[in-house]
């Protein structure tokens, strides 16, 4: 029930958990857009939109055992009584139109997708219940090649987006590796394996003893508040431990590593790793398929700078089926307390090859990659991409109310010239039409009055250079005398000079 005023009428207010997305930040996320598209179809992958409600039960994911299905998902009724649900990922969607439509697509099929997903969830700072995702996603195909290459897209992706090199990386683990661990350590408990897993994802957060603790009796952090452990022994616990970290942790594996002509630390850590649950034929496959990959990698030019093996990276428990992969951001910023802070994953992905068999029964290979992009767009703008806001109209003033003919005549001269452009429509006077083209962002305004009209002349003032130079006025007689960035330019050169503005100030 929405909130009234005293008087009856609604309260102006934006819903919980959603905001309102303005032109700046609008015109900078489509550049983005583009720039992913870009990347992604020359991939290879084609586009595909799908609507952003589903029936709740081809959701799955987040469907809980009560009768109104909205724990997580919004929800609600169909004329039909049928349960609908807005889509909460881009994937869900898929797989319900590829087992809809399994005998028509090509195999492999690849799509790339974009557009808001939605989750009924807690907001916080930050966190919203409306976000955009940008995926891209191959099925039907069975080979790590096809993962792979998605690890290669995001690496490609993000330094098209002005990411560089050093800053990002993309780290590659494996479910089956994380399932060879779980056989060997023979955790049956699906509540104290989860625990084991959330351990292991801290390990870009804490050092090595600290997630020990958390793998074994609990950890007490600096406020008092105390996590309770997975309740493994110290054996178990190193067991893990080894397994899942990237750094030589033992005296003979750096003595490996100076006796050996192998260059690349993925092979070593793929090497040195096949002794650890070496009776767990899946933890055997997951090492295989990660060294097939880093060799694909290898050979595509693509170093451990921008793509290498990380044994910690943890992805959905019941959704992926093999290799996983995050974009993490790796350069530090400053948070809301000064202190420095790193952005970290913004994006990620894998192989699910169980999502399609909801529908069909039947097994169909896919891997995908899922950029976040709010959050991306949030790390652009704090390396100062895509910071500056996008030029406004040009805009051309109304001074003689008897010739706005004359003045609709030069707007649609420089629309037909491809210039973005607009006559002012309110009723305000010169002064207020001027702050008008300021909260615009216009580059320049075009001044027609009866003098200028009798000389065939407009005059155009350059707004972005007139507040420069005005700054550096002192008083409103200097103003005057220097009329800063003003200019009377004859009407027939009118698209000319204003183009010589407007490309002055482009992309700056």
């Amino acid at each position: 029930m929405s909130q009234n005023k005293k008087d009856g009428r609604p309260e102006a207010r934006v819903a919980k958990g959603f905001r309102d997305i303005e032109s700046a930040e609008l015109t900078a996320l489509n550049q983005m857009l583009q720039t992913i598209r870009g990347v992604y179809e020359r991939y290879g992958f084609d586009a595909l939109e799908t609507p952003a409600i589903e029936y709740t039960d081809a959701l799955g994911k987040f469907l809980p055992d009560q009768d109104r299905p909205n724990a997580g998902v919004f929800s609600f009724q169909d004329e039909d009584e049928q349960w609908m649900s807005l889509r909460y990922d881009l994937t869900a969607p898929l797989a319900r139109y590829v087992a809809q439509n399994f005998d028509k697509l090509p195999k492999p099929f690849r799509r790339y997708a974009f557009g808001p997903v939605y989750r009924n969830e807690k907001p916080g700072p930050g966190r919203f219940r409306q976000f955009m995702q940008f995926d891209a996603d191959t099925v039907g195909a069975d080979s790590v090649a096809a993962d792979a290459e998605m690890c290669m897209l995001a690496a490609d992706t993000l330094e098209a987006l002005g990411i560089k090199r050093g800053d990002y990386v993309i780290k590659v683990n494996s479910r089956k590796l994380l399932d060879g661990v779980r056989g060997g350590l023979k955790i049956a408990d699906n509540a104290q394996w989860l625990t084991v897993m959330r351990a292991i994802d801290k390990r870009d957060k804490f050092d090595r003893a600290e997630v020990k603790l958390l793998l074994t009796v609990g950890r007490k952090d600096a406020s008092g508040d105390f996590t309770k452990g997975a309740g493994l022994s110290e054996h178990q616990a190193e067991q893990v431990l080894k397994a899942t970290e990237g750094e030589f942790s033992r005296p003979d594996e750096v003595r490996l590593v100076l006796q050996s002509e192998i260059r690349h630390p993925d092979e070593l850590y793929i090497l040195n790793r096949r002794q650890f649950f070496s009776d767990q034929p899946i933890f055997i496959e997951a090492l295989n398929e990660l060294d097939e990959m880093r060799k694909l990698f290898a050979a595509a030019g693509y170093g451990a700078d921008r793509i290498r093996i990380d044994p910690s990276v943890v992805r959905g428990l019941e959704y992926y089926t093999g290799p996983v992969f995050e974009a993490e951001l790796t350069f530090e910023v400053k948070g809301d307390d000064g202190q420095p802070v790193r952005f970290g994953s913004v994006g990620g992905g894998g192989r699910y090859d169980d999502l399609v068999a909801r529908f069909t029964g039947q097994k169909v290979p896919a891997t995908g990659f899922s950029i976040g992009v709010s959050r991306l767009q949030a790390a652009l703008a704090v390396i100062g991409e895509k910071t500056t806001q996008a030029l406004g109209p040009v805009v051309v003033l109304v001074m003689d109310k008897a010739e706005i003919a004359s003045y609709q005549k030069m707007v649609k001269t420089l629309r037909d010239a491809g210039v973005r452009a607009e006559m002012y429509l309110g009723s305000s006077g010169m002064k207020a039409q001027m702050k008008y083209a300021d909260k615009r962002n216009s580059p320049c305004v075009i001044i027609q009055g009866s003098d200028e009209r009798a000389k065939g002349e407009v005059t155009l003032k350059d707004l972005i250079e007139g507040a420069k130079a005005a700054a550096a006025i002192k008083d409103n007689k200097e103003w005057k005398a220097a009329r800063p960035a003003q200019l009377a330019v004859p009407e027939a050169d009118l698209v000319d000079e204003v183009r010589k503005i407007i490309d002055r100030y482009a992309g700056s």
